[in-house]
């Protein structure tokens, strides 16, 4: 191998070994391999194969040390994260419990004001209905009684009336009666009076009657018997 294709062989490994690609075991053959080769070779120095070994390896402890302060600030940037996270999730719970308890309260303080509302409106209008029903069961009462009252004077009234009016009409009739009947008894009694003296001339007529025509015909019997 010539030295310049031996130059860029190591300068190929530090580079790898800068950018982290080759383990440290590859590194540690790979530089066996080359100071075999450089045995080759009589212009190769150890000095500068150590050199570059020790670029090398500060070059692969700096890029180490970078990749772990790298990892350290990705994991404080991380930690940072989650806990503004946390610190967000739990404010924004916080908030949410402190809404959801002043909604709770709003609401029950609304539901007992809105049930206390209706309970003295129901009583309110239960107290309204009882005394409506009352006032008007009263009133009913009263004019019922008032009704029967009147409706009572107008059948005392009414019977009054119409025994005053049965008792003149009875009156009046039976003193019809007694007059058509003393009128009758009057009448009968001039009629008789009329009838037995009637009677009493005709007898008297006929006994007269009777007696002249006796006589005459005693005496035609008598006068035919001489």
């Amino acid at each position: 191998m010539l030295f310049n294709e031996k130059e860029r062989y190591l300068s190929s490994i530090i580079k790898l070994i800068k950018k982290g690609f080759i383990m440290k075991k590859i590194i540690t053959t790979s530089l066996i391999t080359a100071t075999l080769l450089s045995g080759l070779q009589a212009e190769f120095s150890f000095g500068d194969m150590f050199k570059d070994m020790k670029e090398a390896a500060i070059s692969l402890s700096k890029d180490a040390k970078d990749s772990v302060v790298s990892m350290k600030e990705g994991m404080v940037e991380t930690s940072k994260s989650a806990e503004r996270t946390v610190t967000n999730v739990s404010a924004d719970a916080k908030d949410s419990t402190v809404k959801m308890s002043d909604d709770l309260k709003t609401s029950e303080l609304s539901t007992s004001k809105d049930s206390r509302d209706t309970i003295i409106s129901v009583s309110t209008d239960t107290k309204e209905s009882l005394t409506n029903t009352t006032k008007d069961i009263k009133d009913a009462a009263t004019m019922t009684s008032k009704d029967m009252k009147d409706t009572g004077i107008s059948v005392s009234k009414n019977l009054n009336d119409a025994t005053k009016t049965v008792s003149s009409d009875a009156t009046t009739s039976v003193k019809t009666v007694s007059d058509n009947v003393n009128t009758v008894a009057t009448t009968v009694s001039n009629d008789t009076v009329t009838s037995v003296k009637t009677v009493s001339d005709n007898a008297n007529d006929a006994v007269k009657t009777i007696s002249a025509e006796d006589y005459a015909e005693y005496m035609r019997l008598k006068n035919a018997a001489k």
